[in-house]
């Protein structure tokens, strides 16, 4: 637990209240050290009816007294925002950014001398099965770094990735919680297709998606041999797989991460 460390959120939206809801569920601050920063009274409302965190509407005024603060607010507001924090941060803070499309180089024109550390996490960090990735900034240390890893790890994995490859891994894994959710949505309208009651077609897509991605990450096995596992000559598995195939699933999956890559590219040179 990172005791006496006050930590603040500049931006309360659905990824800070993922993140906030994940670190306090984790155990790893109170919800006392932390303070919520949103120009909007009812997310801030929100905030603080939900965790029992504190919040307040000028981020400016917080931001100079806590240990860590975090980034968690869209990428069209970033700029506004890092005027607003101009000259009032301090050195000794690190800055966690999970700004969408921003990089370190852009976030430390405003916080110079400051350790940014960049994150990709996904909203899956809600329940500790997120994923993020993590890029240290100019004057990010081993110790920013680990202190990120830490955060994150707590409420799902980590990878260190070069500032490079954040692009890719916001069109995969940051937005892939919604490609899930349109695959599972569409498992359970075929169940309910073929006669099962929605409630019990949902619970079967959701645990059986699940269950798979902890066979690949528990395993180690490659996807296809864990498929292949699964998949008898003549088999149902085989002929769902088929049709797949025919449909090109596959192939809109690859375009869909792709297109959020180029987005996420996009967005970043705005």
């Amino acid at each position: 637990m990172l005791t006496n460390k006050k930590v603040a959120f500049v931006g309360g939206g659905a990824i800070a209240e993922a993140i906030v809801g994940g670190i306090i569920k984790a155990g790893l601050v109170s919800p006392q050290q932390i303070t919520v920063c949103d120009i909007s009274q009812e997310r801030r409302e929100h905030m603080e009816n939900k965790f029992g965190v504190s919040s307040s509407a000028d981020a400016a005024q917080i931001a100079p007294v806590v240990d860590i603060l975090f980034l968690t607010v869209k990428p069209q507001v970033i700029q506004s925002v890092l005027d607003s924090l101009n000259g009032v941060v301090p050195a000794a803070t690190t800055v966690i950014s999970v700004v969408a499309g921003t990089s370190t180089a852009t976030l430390q024109e405003k916080l110079p001398g400051v350790a940014i550390v960049r994150v990709m996490p996904n909203t899956p960090v809600a329940v500790g099965e997120g994923m993020a990735a993590i890029t240290l900034g100019k004057y990010a240390g081993q110790q920013s770094g680990e202190l990120a890893t830490m955060l994150f790890s707590a409420v799902g994995r980590t990878v260190m990735v070069a500032e490079s490859a954040m692009d890719a891994v916001t069109g995969l894994s940051g937005s892939g919680p919604g490609y899930a959710y349109v695959m599972i949505d569409a498992l359970a309208d075929a169940g309910v297709r073929v006669g099962l009651p929605r409630n019990v077609a949902l619970t079967l897509a959701a645990q059986t998606l699940l269950g798979a991605a902890r066979m690949v990450l528990e395993t180690g096995e490659h996807p296809a041999k864990l498929r292949d596992m699964v998949t008898s000559p003549g088999g149902t598995t085989i002929a769902g797989i088929h049709v797949l195939e025919q449909s090109g699933v596959r192939a809109a999956l690859i375009d869909a991460v792709v297109c959020a890559t180029e987005r996420s590219r996009e967005m970043g040179r705005h």
